[in-house]
């Protein structure tokens, strides 16, 4: 298959949408790329029983969103592009974002203590946890989750105050929902807005998103997707402290898109805002052959998809895995293939991109299926759609 685009590989970022649906493939399917996304992505929906999904890509200098199947099986309703999604913790790199911006603007230092921002905290173990620490899941041991009885912020200050580590900062590295969470909150603090506020009303409409919540207005409700989990029962997120800074945004593939094209220096930003992007690819640790970034996680350039399969692995969320400093950071690569995975009981989502290739692929699932069907899955759309530009050059 020979991909073959409009006009030069100079022609204009465009969205092209094709409604898929389960069954014989939509007959305006027969775009190159869509083809290609639709061998990939099918069998995956087959297999695990996904009732929707949503496929974006950047390549080339353009832009696809491809859907798939049913944003609820009780109404019938089709995914589109206007379709929300949970995407669980890819929300943790737009938080990532808003502290980098906030570094950019010298409202905070990445290198400062968390307790120099958050007095109650003096005193306690984050006297010695920087901001870095906490945006790159090596604070020393701060859990997965927070305990069940934590339910207001009082209690989570308390919970902080007592906690203690189980390695130095630095020297491990264990997958963090409150280590990013109290980021957000603490670079919030620093720009003196409510968080959700700061997201909706300033990060997103700076980075050309449209329809990217963290609270979804009651306009948007007839587009949030009903999502179910791996025993196909219906379910959503709930509230929870520290929910909107760790896993809290629902948006749409067209959105995201649009939030891998701005990491690739596809459009023209806030030029604060863009250096702010860039930074959060900066690498600081090393765990193997993954390097972690500001909440992204890098591998050297062309990476094998045995090593973004031990990347995303339970060990590597679950454990505590030992962690190098790079000294100096690793300064941001193009050369490099970028990722995130994310997950909410009722969804399943994951983003890679190749920042030297104008590569990405994006998939919002509308079901919480296994992470390494997805990272293959997307794995597969990459080297395909890498292979076929080649030839088309």
């Amino acid at each position: 298959m020979r991909l073959r685009f409009p006009g030069t590989t100079a022609f204009a970022l465009c969205v092209c949408v094709l409604l898929a649906v389960a069954g014989p493939a939509a007959a305006d399917e027969n775009s190159d790329v869509g083809t290609l996304v639709a061998g990939a992505v099918q069998p995956a929906i087959a297999q695990y029983g996904i009732p929707g999904m949503a496929v974006g890509i950047v390549v080339d200098g353009r832009s696809y969103v491809y859907n798939y199947g049913v944003m609820s099986k009780a109404t019938g309703q089709p995914v589109t592009d206007e379709t929300l999604f949970e995407i669980g913790s890819i929300s943790k790199t737009f938080t990532a974002t808003l502290a980098s911006y906030a570094q950019a603007t010298g409202h905070l230092s990445l290198a400062d203590s968390a307790s120099r921002y958050l007095p109650v905290l003096r005193g306690s173990s984050f006297d010695r946890v920087s901001l870095l620490n906490l945006g790159t899941h090596t604070s020393g041991g701060l859990p997965l989750q927070l305990p069940d009885e934590i339910q207001n912020d009082a209690q989570l200050m308390r919970y902080f105050q007592t906690w203690k580590p189980l390695c130095e900062p630095g020297a491990c590295r264990t997958y963090s929902n409150p280590g990013i969470g109290l980021l957000g909150v603490i670079a919030a603090k620093s720009l003196h807005a409510d968080f959700a506020a700061l997201m909706e009303r300033r990060l997103f409409p700076m980075l050309g998103l449209q329809h990217a919540y963290i609270d979804v207005p009651a306009t948007e409700t007839t587009h949030y997707a009903q999502g179910y989990t791996s025993a196909d029962a219906p379910v959503r997120m709930a509230p929870g402290v520290l929910a909107p800074e760790a896993y809290g945004v629902r948006t749409t593939a067209r959105d995201m898109t649009r939030f891998v094209a701005d990491n690739m220096g596809l459009f023209a930003l806030d030029p604060t805002l863009q250096r702010a992007l860039v930074a959060t690819h900066t690498g600081y640790f090393g765990l193997g052959a993954m390097t972690q970034d500001l909440i992204w996680e890098q591998y050297r350039y062309p990476a094998a998809l045995q090593d973004l399969l031990a990347g995303n692995s339970g060990r590597m969320s679950l454990q505590a895995n030992p962690a190098t400093r790079l000294t100096p950071p690793l300064r941001p690569q193009d050369d490099v293939l970028i990722n995130k995975t994310g997950s909410t009981y009722g969804f399943g989502a994951y983003v890679v991109f190749i920042p030297k290739k104008k590569l990405g692929v994006i998939l919002l699932a509308n079901k919480n299926y296994p992470i390494a069907a997805r990272v293959t899955t997307a794995y597969s759309i990459l080297t395909k759609l890498e292979a076929e530009v080649a030839k088309a050059r």
